[in-house]
């Protein structure tokens, strides 16, 4: 693995993820592993979780870290080529790329979608043109689409509490107030894919997630038939894929409840909106695992930059 900017990017997927298990046994076992090496850490926006597991990270393994919100200390970028630079952007990519992988070993970048221009944010022009014109390997934080570390967060936490070799796992939308990202259930879908998981997508009509993605994983618009039997639900809110970046529904109805949950455990990528996304008595049950799959976002990063600094 020379980058991380998706899943398709791990070599190993049952390898990394032990990886991450290993690491999180032993914390400081390569502490040395990163010594005189900086990870560049570029935030397009807000942060809490990743922010943070990300930079203990590093720090268990040796490296220096810095940190930047480039939308309030950096220059506004520009990304197409060709363009006479005469207006509000102060900065080509092709320069602050070069120059960011002078001063660090390795860059993650994070960056939300707009929701309004489907093509333009499935193109990900950020993300891809850092891979393009930086010279260290770069790391996706969650961009416009995908949210690789979180889903190999989602791994970990699945791989430690199964009670069966091949669970059932449904991935259900709840309602929210505001237009989220597809990022995080694209990233989950994905990696249950590549671990074989038995896997069921649950939502209302016009919230289909990319067919290229979902390709033939089950679909059910009957939530509580689509949770029976589960081990494990996973809970997420996104916008409309189809109508993009719309709010199509704000159904209370869909909201995860402990009669819905039945005996399976909980997963979500947090933050969560309690009693509209989940009611209280699941987040404060023994079966939530939101918790745990916070505490599983540092070993899944240590596990990645340990692969990356190796390479």
């Amino acid at each position: 693995m020379n980058t991380y900017t998706d899943l398709e990017d791990i070599n190993d997927l049952q390898a990394l993820i032990q990886e991450g298990r290993n690491q999180k046994k032993a914390p400081l076992a390569q502490k040395n592993l990163g010594q005189h090496k900086t990870l560049a850490m570029l935030f397009f926006n807000s942060s809490l979780r990743t922010r943070l597991s990300t930079q203990k990270a590093a720090r268990n393994l040796g490296m220096e870290v810095m940190v930047i919100n480039f939308n309030q200390d950096g220059w506004q970028l520009e990304f197409e080529d060709g363009t006479v630079m005469n207006a509000d952007k102060a900065e080509h990519i092709k320069e602050a790329a070069a120059v960011i992988s002078q001063y660090a070993d390795l860059i993650g970048l994070r960056a939300f979608p707009s929701l309004k221009d489907r093509e333009k944010d499935y193109s990900e022009i950020l993300l891809k043109s850092f891979a393009k014109y930086a010279t260290v390997p770069v790391i996706n934080m969650e961009s416009a689409t995908a949210h690789p570390l979180q889903a190999l967060a989602d791994a970990i936490t699945i791989e430690e509490q199964k009670n069966t070799p091949n669970p059932k796992v449904v991935l259900t939308w709840a309602p929210h107030p505001k237009a989220l990202p597809q990022a995080v259930p694209n990233s989950f879908v994905k990696m249950m894919k590549l671990m074989g998981a038995d896997l069921t997508i649950t939502h209302p009509h016009g919230y289909d997630l990319a067919p290229e993605i979902v390709g033939n994983v089950p679909v059910f618009h009957n939530q509580e038939e689509a949770l029976k039997g589960a081990d494990f639900v996973y809970a997420k809110n996104w916008s409309s894929y189809q109508d993009y970046g719309q709010v199509l529904s704000q159904d209370e109805n869909w909201m995860v409840t402990m009669e819905k949950l039945g005996k399976a455990k909980f997963m979500h990528c947090l933050p969560v909106r309690r009693n509209v996304v989940v009611e209280d008595a699941v987040l404060d049950s023994t079966q939530s695992l939101v918790i745990e799959q916070a505490n599983n976002r540092t070993w899944a990063a240590q596990a990645v930059l340990k692969e990356l600094l190796t390479k």
